[in-house]
């Protein structure tokens, strides 16, 4: 849980259990891990418990109205809503076929997809497996980025944020050392082994992992263009992040970047270094760059989360309505029984 863990998964869950609680409901996040906390805490009015705090988690599921999970805590939360009849919401961050089969187990009242790519993944996989359960219902939530939250006025940095691997480190550094010239800001991600390079470059700095509220002052406002040579993204939160401040972004066509990004998005294969230098020379040119600009300032107001959200807030109160009749029921049948 943010701010300990800042990963895109997670800010996207803040930010959509966030508007839950600005509507008045109780809104508490349990910890599959354990950290260095303890002590239940407050993170933007969502209580958050820890693992280390020994707190019973199986009675707050059973007096909970809904049930909310992603990521390893799917199966053991959907098994806990089944045996207390709670609905349970599965939110589905990407792609990879043990988040599709976990949710399709025929006890999951809604999933939550983060993109129509997405969306439509689900379906070719419950046409692959017909025998798995679909959920009664699913949507889309985009992950949602309140763009007032990350504006700032970019720097002069060209930045990747998570420098693994799998986020391209290992190019972004080779693309640092041919352009010596034009300063360089890696940000040390929450997961994976950090790739940096064999030996000092000069106009590379690395910074530590950043909390998301930190963003916007300690990454985005020294950041010219934003870097994203990512294998896999099923969405790419960051990119729209900094696209709130008009930072243009240079990004591997993966399925969710050529959706999130849309036409403010700049694309390169991230096996091919002279296509990355190449459209970096020419970003990097004032005019161009100020065309850049405009376009991922369109792109972040396109994709204000106004709407989404409050699609989202409708269907877990509607879960929890249903909950409620479910309970009135059993104690009228209750009381019936009692009389007879």
């Amino acid at each position: 849980m943010p701010p300990r863990h800042n990963a895109g998964a997670e800010h996207m869950l803040v930010s959509m259990l966030r508007p839950l609680v600005e509507r008045g409901h109780d809104v508490s996040v349990w910890l599959s891990r354990y950290t260095e906390d303890r002590d239940v805490y407050d993170y933007d009015g969502i209580r958050v418990v820890p693992l280390a705090s020994r707190l019973d988690f199986g009675d707050a599921c059973r007096k909970a109205d809904v049930l909310v999970s992603h990521l390893e805590g799917v199966p053991s939360t959907a098994a806990l809503a089944r045996g207390y009849g709670v609905p349970f919401v599965s939110i589905v961050h990407n792609t990879h076929k043990p988040s599709f089969r976990n949710m399709a187990t025929g006890d999951t009242a809604l999933a939550v997809y983060n993109s129509t790519w997405m969306d439509r993944e689900a379906e070719v996989y419950f046409t692959e497996f017909p025998k798995l359960l679909r959920p009664d219902r699913s949507m889309i939530v985009r992950p949602p980025v309140v763009a007032g939250d990350y504006r700032t006025t970019p720097g002069d940095c060209i930045t990747l944020v998570n420098c693994n691997a799998d986020k391209g480190g290992d190019l972004f550094w080779r693309i640092a050392a041919r352009m010596p010239d034009v300063p360089f800001l890696g940000v040390r991600g929450a997961y994976g082994v950090q790739v940096e390079p064999p030996e000092h470059v000069p106009n590379l700095k690395y910074v530590d992992h950043v909390p998301g509220n930190e963003m916007a002052e300690r990454v985005y406002s020294r950041t010219r263009v934003l870097l994203m040579p990512s294998s896999y993204e099923s969405w790419g939160r960051v990119g729209v992040e900094a696209m709130a401040s008009g930072i243009p972004v240079v990004a591997h066509p993966t399925p969710g970047l050529c959706e999130s990004l849309g036409d403010a998005g700049i694309f390169a294969d991230r096996d091919d270094l002279d296509a990355w230098l190449a459209t970096l020379e020419r970003l990097l040119k004032p005019a161009e760059w100020r065309k850049a600009s405009k376009r991922a300032l369109a792109r972040s107001a396109a994709l204000d989360p106004t709407e989404d959200l409050a699609a989202w807030c409708e269907a877990i109160e509607e879960l929890g309505r249903r909950r409620g009749v479910r309970d009135s029921d059993r104690r009228a049948a209750g009381a019936v029984s009692r009389a007879a």
